[in-house]
């Protein structure tokens, strides 16, 4: 399929002063040249007619011939500029189609730019993630991985793990040097290397994939703590119904909303507690169901009940077998701290942040947002982070668990075959997110996701 020429629509459905129809593939020149009866030279704008086969004027515009291998997809590439509307479109699509061409697949342009090695996949991801930003962050944060970013770090990882193999195995291929793994320095410091290097690149990879999917924050908390309230007050209009009533909020409520840029779905849940009401109960169960799915936990307490902090924990992991206690963060919020008259502010409680405030008054509800913005990494004047995705941190979770597999196995049995062993898995591993080592169906479910025309 790689050989034929491909076409499409480049820009949104929909009128436009400008529509673009891009043509990719061995056939590209020749088209173009029918299309526009013009001699089209690289990298010249040509103003030129477009005709059909009949040789009507279609309509007018720029013509641009990108010869392999310096284009986007690293074939020749053609891109007839017309006037953005459906039909004129159409047109030209249908006289591309009848002079040879076919309909891309979603994403084809941007695969071909992969498979000939002008993007690796890192690259192409991003460039969907670029298309597909909802906020200021993450479009930046896209274009550094579409520069490379992403795929510098993974190469210096790879890069770090291979250079230990290299010495290991081949300590294990000249037996008569007697290296004493676990007494070699080399060995030890390039093990550091690689576990800190883990660690760095980990951290803003969850981060940049935070920024892009965004923070699932779910509010829990019993009846009458001031959850629905406080869903009002971040998302700064009247979504969700208060009532003085215990109960009010049966369903799940979602919003979304942004802090500076950064992308907070928040789902508002009913008050957790023992009910004999067959409604309220099930909303009760698909509270803890998000509660158990989300990235962050708001969990909602009555600066002037009692019993104390414990006990609303307790509660909040009530009928779990296994508590991810260590999964979950949890920040403690306790409200009506004007009735109790303390001042507003952040302290820690055992291992989970504590923030007094006042979602009646607003007293606080900055410090909230500060502390939101401080969970998803965000600094004020801050520089770097790239786009992540979900199969990109299980790649380099399973990388770093054959890593960690490996280096145990030295520690405990001294023993370099297995340390080699697991390398060579957790370079594979690494290779998987650039794409060096990728299977046809994962291409295929990753590709399938772009727009028609990239």
């Amino acid at each position: 399929m790689r050989e034929d020429t491909i076409v499409a629509v480049a820009t949104a459905p929909g009128p436009g002063g400008i529509g673009i129809i891009r043509l990719s593939g061995s056939d590209a020149y020749s088209i173009g040249k029918a299309i526009t009866a013009t001699d089209l030279k690289p990298r010249h704008a040509h103003f030129c007619r477009f005709y059909d086969r009949e040789e009507n004027v279609l309509d007018s515009g720029i013509t641009l011939f990108f010869p392999a291998p310096n284009s986007f997809t690293g074939e020749d590439i053609v891109e007839l500029q017309a006037h953005g509307g459906f039909i004129i479109l159409d047109l030209l699509l249908r006289q591309a189609c009848m002079l040879g061409a076919r309909q891309a697949l979603p994403g084809e342009f941007s695969q071909r730019a992969y498979l000939n090695d002008k993007i690796d996949l890192t690259q192409a991801e991003a460039i969907a993630d670029l298309i597909n930003s909802t906020t200021e962050e993450a479009a930046l944060n896209a274009s550094r991985s579409l520069q490379g970013v992403f795929s510098k770090k993974i190469e210096s990882l790879i890069d770090l793990v291979t250079n230990l193999r290299i010495y290991v195995e081949a300590a294990i291929d000249f037996p008569e040097e007697e290296i004493d793994f676990l007494q070699n320095d080399q060995v030890s410091q390039q093990l550091c290397a690689i576990s800190d290097q883990f660690t760095s690149v980990m951290k803003e990879a969850n981060q940049g994939a935070l920024i892009r999917e965004g923070m699932k924050l779910v509010i829990a908390g019993k009846p009458n703590a001031g959850k629905s309230s406080l869903l009002n007050a971040l998302s700064g209009q009247n979504t969700a119904i208060v009532t003085p009533q215990k109960g009010t909020t049966r369903d799940v409520l979602r919003e979304h909303i942004q802090i500076d840029g950064l992308p907070i779905h928040i789902v508002d849940t009913a008050g957790l507690r023992e009910s004999n009401d067959i409604i309220e109960r099930e909303g009760i169960r698909r509270a803890r169901a998000e509660i158990l799915s989300a990235d962050r936990i708001l969990l909602v307490v009555d600066a002037m009940a009692q019993p104390g902090l414990d006990a609303d924990l307790d509660e909040l992991w009530q009928d779990q077998q296994n508590p991810p206690h260590s999964n979950i963060p949890v920040t403690v919020i306790r409200n009506k701290c004007d009735l109790t008259n303390e001042d507003p502010g952040l302290t820690k409680f055992s291992e989970n942040v504590v923030i007094n405030l006042s979602v009646k008054s607003g007293a606080g509800i900055e410090i909230l947002r500060m502390h939101l913005k401080a969970c998803m990494g965000y600094l004020d004047g801050s520089q770097g982070g790239f786009s992540a995705r979900r199969r990109h941190l299980d790649s380099l979770e399973q990388a770093r668990e054959l890593f960690l597999h490996g280096r145990n196995k030295l520690q405990q049995l001294g023993a370099g075959e297995l340390l080699a062993e697991d390398l060579r898995l957790c370079q594979s591993r690494l290779g998987d997110i650039t794409g060096d080592i990728t299977s046809d169906e994962l291409l295929g479910a990753i590709f399938s996701s772009f727009c028609i025309g990239k």
